[in-house]
């Protein structure tokens, strides 16, 4: 691991990260068309230091994602007003390297003000040019107190994004209004970098880890966890059927005022994107407190939602994921969401159109503007109903001159990023399971319930023999099968697109020697026992 304080350092760093990276390929190595060995992913994670196992969660996070993970350790002044504690807040470089090196980061970016070209002082009165979010985003909850504050964290994100330029950055979800602001941050300026959000982390009491935590006495700590209390008695009202969000937020303050020492600045009801005051909760809710306890200012926040669960299964090829996809759908009266097919069924629009398969730009084009529709269906063979621009392609995508080529489509990072966009408008009412390499980890990083579904190579390597047995193919011998599948394993996990990846908190089912109906009862019971335990937190 390295410290660096320069842009200098920094950009050379990363120059030589990358060089390194793409040096690295084999020379008898032959790749597939999504097959890559640029491993060049950059995980950043913005932080201003006093880290703690908030912050270690989201750097453990971005090493299981990435080539390169960066933490940035920077006070921002920007983002402070003259009344607030820019001077006294935390500064622990050593004991932050310490935890930085136990998450395996590769490189600290620890700038000055200077070096980043910002004197100490607020944005008020700073003369460096500004990255202004939407007035309506900032201006509520902690916006209506601390003026200037999210046009500072704005400001220096921005700048990090364009020194850094990672394709993940990783956000906590305990500061929620950050994290929306953010999100629109980098939609609003087309920035390609995916906003990782990753759970509030609470010590044993419920007190979610923040670094001014420490400057809370014993016993304010332990009055502090009063706020988490508040937000689980608004969830458990929630739970039993409210959705008004006066008896909502009445729920917390009642919690809350019995520390007379808790002194709130507000509870509030905002849909979680857009930061709007809610009435009432129809879909997705974030209810948000900030309070003192003597000098020190804590915020939290949790969200309440009536989406329908996500199941989210991934594993590698031939562990039998489809299958029990759709079983497991059918068991538990959720819709299947065919991800394979909406790739099918634009390599059949691009064949229908005559486009070139190495056209890029042409397909991109068409990814991002065509429409498509998956339907359940009473049809065992076919129990999704594809769709592409009102036409129904549900058998046609089956054909051999689609399936060979839908790889070399869906290896297309437009193609990919179109659908992957569409399978998340679809899944913000929840009620899907879907399968694939990345669904728990990117599609659905959300997910209620994830699965990562394997099999050993021997098992897998058998069941394609008895495949090719059933299909009348000719017969491979299962030692020429093992080892085509253990380099398709190895292949997917360090591909460039969508590589197979183990969600943190997935569980691991083996499947070897289960039928598919052991396997989706075995999954079931699961989900079921994982949501009754969800729904108690």
């Amino acid at each position: 691991m390295r410290l660096l304080t320069t842009v200098a350092a920094l950009s050379c760093f990363l120059t030589q990260r990358r060089l390194e990276s793409k040096c690295l390929v084999p020379d008898d190595l032959v790749l597939d068309e999504m097959s890559s060995w640029d491993r060049t992913a950059i995980g950043l994670v913005p932080t201003m230091g006093g880290l703690h196992q908030g912050h270690l969660s989201l750097m453990q996070r971005a090493r299981q994602e990435n080539s390169t993970v960066i933490v940035s350790i920077f006070v921002n002044p920007l983002q402070f007003s003259p009344n607030e504690d820019y001077n006294k807040y935390p500064r622990t470089l050593e004991l932050d390297m310490q935890l930085c090196e136990q998450a395996g980061v590769d490189l600290i970016f620890a700038p000055t003000p200077e070096e980043m070209g910002v004197l100490q002082k607020s944005i008020q009165e700073s003369k460096v040019t500004q990255v202004i979010p939407p007035s309506a985003m900032i201006t509520g909850l902690c916006g209506g107190s601390r003026l200037g504050h999210f046009q500072g964290v704005a400001t220096i994100v921005t700048k990090l994004f364009n020194l850094v330029q990672p394709d993940r950055a990783y956000f906590g979800q305990k500061d929620g209004q950050q994290l929306a602001i953010i999100r629109q941050l980098v939609a609003d300026l087309n920035f390609p970098v995916e906003i990782v959000a990753c759970p509030t982390l609470r010590e044993a009491s419920g007190l979610a880890f923040s670094s001014r935590n420490q400057y809370l006495s014993a016993s304010e700590k332990q009055q502090a966890a009063v706020l988490y209390r508040g937000l689980q008695q608004a969830k458990a009202a929630f739970n039993a059927g409210v959705r008004n969000s006066e008896e909502l937020i009445a729920a917390v303050r009642q919690e809350v005022a019995m520390v007379t020492n808790a002194l709130v600045e507000y509870i509030e009801l905002v849909e979680p994107n857009t930061l709007m005051s809610l009435v009432t909760v129809k879909e997705e809710g974030m209810l948000a407190i900030a309070a003192r306890l003597g000098s020190t200012r804590l915020i939290d926040n949790i969200l309440l939602s009536d989406r329908l669960p996500i199941i989210a299964i991934d594993g590698p090829a031939g562990a039998g994921k489809s299958t029990v996809a759709r079983q497991v759908a059918a068991k538990l009266g959720l819709v299947y969401l065919d991800t394979g097919s909406m790739y099918r069924a634009v390599t059949w629009l691009v064949l229908q159109q005559g486009i070139a398969i190495d056209d890029e730009c042409a397909i991109a084009e068409l990814a991002s503007s065509c429409e498509i529709q998956l339907t359940p269906s009473q049809d065992l063979q076919s129990p999704v109903q594809v769709w592409i621009n009102g036409t129904n392609v549900t058998q046609v995508i089956r054909t051999v001159e689609v399936t060979s080529k839908v790889s070399a489509i869906a290896a297309q990072t437009a193609v990919r990023k179109a659908l992957v966009k569409q399978q998340q408008s679809w899944g913000k009412r929840g009620g899907l399971v879907a399968e694939g390499r990345d669904i728990g980890t990117h599609v659905f990083p959300d997910a209620e319930v994830k699965i990562f579904l394997t099999a050993s190579v021997t098992e897998r390597a058998r069941r394609r023999q008895e495949d090719f047995k059933k299909q009348n193919l000719p017969e491979v011998n299962l030692e020429q099968l093992e080892r085509d599948i253990a380099e398709r394993d190895w292949k997917d996990s360090t591909r460039k697109v969508s590589p197979l990846q183990k969600a943190a908190d997935a569980i691991e089912i083996q499947t070897d020697g289960l039928s598919a109906s052991e396997v989706t009862a075995k999954i079931v019971d699961y989900c079921q026992e994982r949501l009754l335990q969800l729904s108690s937190l």
